[in-house]
């Protein structure tokens, strides 16, 4: 069996490669190793563009929640689900409420800010995130889910609507002795 791939990983060790052998001040190298990448993603993406030609949507839904799956079909233009659904499946799938307040498309910044309903209650921010991914940042689900998102803005938690006061009628007053 093969071992479990986690894509924002390999994503950033490609970069680690590449990097280093940038640092090596060979250009040459790099341009190879650069071209090198595109010619395999465009390899991969050609091949996944005819799978999703020759099976359809409907038969991949069931995969759409599984974040390599979702990573390869949205990295090639593939995924059909717009960006507004793979974002909402990226929060579903970190385990914090949170609370999407709106995503700019022209310069990718998601902005959010702690669900009212937080498990945590103490406002901090610092909810459990006890989902099955709990080491994970939220920008690593994202990366998965919604490439599109290049950065996240996280307002502060709304502040808690103030407690109801109940007033009543005043209890009957003992009789006044004159």
């Amino acid at each position: 069996m093969r071992a479990a791939i986690d894509g924002p990983r390999a994503g950033r060790r490609v970069e680690e490669v590449l990097d280093r052998l940038a640092a090596t001040g060979d250009p040459a190298a790099c341009a190879a190793a650069e071209e090198l990448v595109r010619v395999l993603m465009d390899f991969y993406g050609a091949g996944l563009a005819r799978i999703v030609d020759k099976v359809g949507d409907g038969p991949l839904a069931p995969v759409y929640d599984d974040e390599l799956v979702a990573s390869l079909l949205s990295l090639h233009g593939l995924h059909p689900e717009d960006v507004h659904t793979r974002i909402g499946r990226a929060l579903a799938a970190h385990g914090e409420p949170l609370e999407l307040l709106g995503f700019d498309a022209d310069t990718g910044v998601l902005r959010l800010r702690p669900a009212a309903a937080s498990s945590s209650g103490c406002g901090c921010g610092s909810g459990s995130g006890g989902g099955p991914d709990a080491g994970r940042t939220l920008e690593d689900t994202l990366a998965c889910f919604a490439p599109e998102v290049t950065s996240v803005e996280q307002e502060p938690a709304a502040a808690p609507a103030p407690a109801l006061l109940q007033i009543g009628t005043r209890p009957p007053s003992p009789a006044r002795v004159p």
